[in-house]
């Protein structure tokens, strides 16, 4: 029986712990530092996931065997590397590797080099120079920080007024750090999320799933970490499918050998259907948020099998993926993305009829208390999207938080 680390502390974490408890491989399951509804199925350690120091100890002391690493910025920070330096089993890309997601002009050279379909782009690093591009090109203008952003470094602007706001955010104010910014064109379409596990040149897919970034019904307001979730796309044909895996992931798991900076872990592609083909929006090195909470309830094969595979480099065999679809709907504090207070009681998790993904929560008085901006995901499976829909809504209503907003909508643009 195996002891595996989970890092991270959100609904992503979450998620991933829950399928490792339905390991028949798994006896101990650590989170570092993990949250108020991951200590329910797992040992949270208080060391933050980006302190790599710390984690080795932790993990070389308890005997761990293998480490699952969830957030970017841990990846980036370099983990992976320090753990298989000292000869721990991770599954996790390396900081070269992590580049396709940290620098939006890696990725993009990268899809240039091996004629993986994206928009066209300039990066800059002086704000006037950005601003007298972006104001001799058509609106609206896509502006992307080249670093990491918690996925909140992309503005579309839809006129100078936007641009120039986003431009001094991002190169005069260093809102996510000092960082050059892209310029891409503008793309139309329905975006998707597809997962997969990578190691070396073998891409192993999941289901797809479509995130909602924005805060409000009807796709409105500013972006977010993502708002809801759905697999079960009826807008993206098999022909669909099989293009993005061979054209985009295949050929972007070996671009990255090519370059001498393999993967090993996930990689997310967002992409986007348009009307000349589906083309990749970014991609990210490291499992989706809220997407895993939405795909992983759906895999039947035991993930300590996938994730050990991937991070030794042996075959992953027999993936097998559940046919029913899943939905979860982010609640989260009034006030996010902006400011938002913390501290407030929540009732009823326990009563919802789903899979409670916990993303910023905290126990106070024996009570959970919201402790983030986005707090809890409930997600229900069904037979058909409509089927999930309805579980879903029946679950959140039986929530009860004074600070908590959801959106409605989720999977609107499949099933309205």
């Amino acid at each position: 029986m195996k002891t595996v680390l989970v890092v991270g502390g959100g609904g992503r974490e979450h998620a991933i712990v829950d399928a490792l408890s339905r390991s028949s491989r798994v006896s101990k399951i650590y989170c570092a530092p993990g949250n108020a509804g991951i200590a329910t199925q797992a040992e949270c350690v208080p060391v933050k996931d980006t302190d790599v120091d710390g984690l080795l100890e932790f993990a070389r002391t308890r005997a761990v065997d293998l480490t699952v690493v969830g957030p970017e910025a841990a990846l980036s920070a370099g983990i992976a590397d320090a753990f298989r330096a000292a000869g721990l089993r991770i599954f996790g890309h390396s900081a070269a590797a992590t580049r396709i997601e940290s620098s939006k002009e890696f990725a993009k050279r990268l899809m240039a080099r091996y004629g993986i379909p994206t928009a066209s782009y300039r990066s800059f690093s002086d704000y006037e120079e950005a601003l007298t591009y972006v104001s001799r090109r058509p609106f609206p203008a896509v502006l992307k920080y080249d670093g990491l952003a918690a996925g909140k470094g992309v503005v579309i602007a839809a006129d100078m007024q936007e641009a120039r706001e986003a431009l001094a955010s991002m190169l005069l104010d260093h809102s996510f750090g000092q960082g050059r910014v892209v310029v891409e064109d503008y793309l139309e379409g329905p975006e998707f999320s597809f997962m997969c596990f990578v190691s070396g040149d073998d891409v192993y897919p999941m289901p797809l799933s479509q995130d909602h970034k924005r805060a409000f019904d009807g796709d409105k307001g500013p972006n977010t970490g993502g708002m809801g979730a759905y697999t079960g796309l009826p807008f993206i044909t098999d022909a669909d499918r099989e293009f993005a895996y061979q054209e985009i992931m295949c050929k972007a798991a070996s671009g990255m050998v090519s370059e001498g900076c393999p993967l090993c872990g996930v990689l997310y592609g967002g992409l986007m259907k348009t009307a000349d083909g589906i083309k990749v929006i970014e991609f990210n090195a490291r499992f989706g948020d809220p997407e895993t909470e939405v795909v992983l309830p759906l895999l039947e094969s035991d993930i300590f099998d996938v994730f050990d595979a991937v991070a030794a480099g042996r075959p992953v065999e027999g993936l097998r993926w559940s046919n029913a679809v899943t939905m979860g709907v982010v609640m989260a504090s009034k006030g996010y993305p902006g400011n938002y207070a913390k501290g407030f009681e929540i009732k009823g998790i326990d009563a919802a009829d789903a899979h409670v993904y916990h993303m910023g929560t905290a126990l106070r008085d024996s009570c959970y208390i919201t402790n983030g901006g986005r707090v809890l995901m409930p997600v229900c499976k069904g037979a058909s999207l409509a089927e999930a829909r309805a579980r879903v809504y029946e679950a959140v209503s039986q929530i009860e938080c004074d600070n908590l907003f959801y959106r409605s909508d989720i999977a609107h643009q499949a099933l309205d």
